[in-house]
């Protein structure tokens, strides 16, 4: 299943797709009025949904079919102003996650996954304008990733369990700006300000949807692939990550209690602008105004 929000008037619905259209699951119930008050309150969020669990996934279900019999709460998907699925209080990040990503850097140490957050404030639509703002940085960069969505909440997560816990995945572009989050020392080693280098407002496009966990599959055989004005700039797989999705949510749980609606982003493989800019190493490719960025996972 995935699961989308889209605006609707003024208000932010929740949507599953069905095939080439939309289906509003409260619409296609019969509308707010019809709906008992604990289904209402089960559709009324992204989180909400998610917390609903399994009962969540059968009202979705029984909209689908009721929308193809009447009609009903259905759009078309590709005329919807889509939001980003959900809105987490924080973004979970993981850096450093694929080898290839790690040898464009400057030299990195560490044992454990990079663990930094991104504010609720930096979530965007995946269609949306990232903001440029020359204050903020020149060298506005670029990372697909993989997001795990969370279902289940829970500390301590063992590995064996971990998926479990997972209700489905997203994508996310990490846009940072590289001369906040780095600056070289004469040693060749770097000194990181994660802070200011990963959070300014539009700088986590989320979407467009969330595939829950039996329609994607196993999650370490997708293709990550971003896009610069259509040239292909990142093309791996997430079967080359380092620390997998089983290690990342027992690695994370460890440090804070998961909760339904939780993300953890995987991290970027190479390709990134940062691996090639002379003042890091190379020629300059990071984004610059005007750039349309595209990210893809499948």
């Amino acid at each position: 299943m995935r699961i989308y929000n889209y605006k609707k008037g003024a208000a932010r619905r929740v949507a599953v797709q069905d095939d080439n259209s939309l289906v509003d699951v409260i619409d296609a119930l019969g509308g707010v009025d019809e709906l008992a008050a604990l289904d209402r309150d089960a559709l009324a969020t992204t989180v909400a949904f998610i917390e609903a669990g399994e009962r969540g996934l059968r009202l979705a279900r029984k909209a689908v079919r009721q929308s193809r019999k009447t009609g009903e709460g259905r759009r078309s998907l590709a005329r919807a102003r889509l939001f980003a699925p959900l809105e987490p209080a924080v973004i979970l990040c993981s850096g450093e996650n694929y080898w290839d990503h790690r040898d464009e850097k400057p030299v990195v140490e560490g044992k454990e996954p990079e663990f930094f957050i991104k504010l609720q404030q930096c979530t965007n639509g995946p269609y949306d304008d990232i903001v440029y703002e020359p204050r903020i940085t020149r060298k506005l960069d670029y990372e697909t990733e993989l997001a795990i969505v969370i279902g289940k909440g829970g500390r301590h997560i063992a590995k064996r369990e971990a998926m479990k816990h997972i209700f489905g995945f997203t994508v996310m572009n990490d846009v940072t700006a590289r001369d906040r989050q780095v600056k070289m020392r004469p040693d060749g080693t770097s000194q990181y300000a994660v802070g200011p280098g990963k959070n300014f407002d539009s700088s986590a496009p989320m979407g467009p949807c969330i595939v829950t966990t039996d329609e994607l599959g196993d999650p370490h055989k997708l293709a990550l692939r971003t896009w610069v004005n259509d040239e292909l700039r990142q093309n791996n797989t997430t079967a080359t990550m380092i620390w997998s999705v089983r290690e990342l949510v027992h690695f994370f749980s460890g440090f804070i209690t998961l909760k339904p609606g939780s993300v953890i982003s995987t991290g970027t493989p190479g390709g990134t602008g940062w691996g090639t800019d002379r003042e890091l190493g190379g020629p300059r490719t990071s984004r610059w105004p005007g750039a349309i960025s595209r990210s893809a996972t499948w």
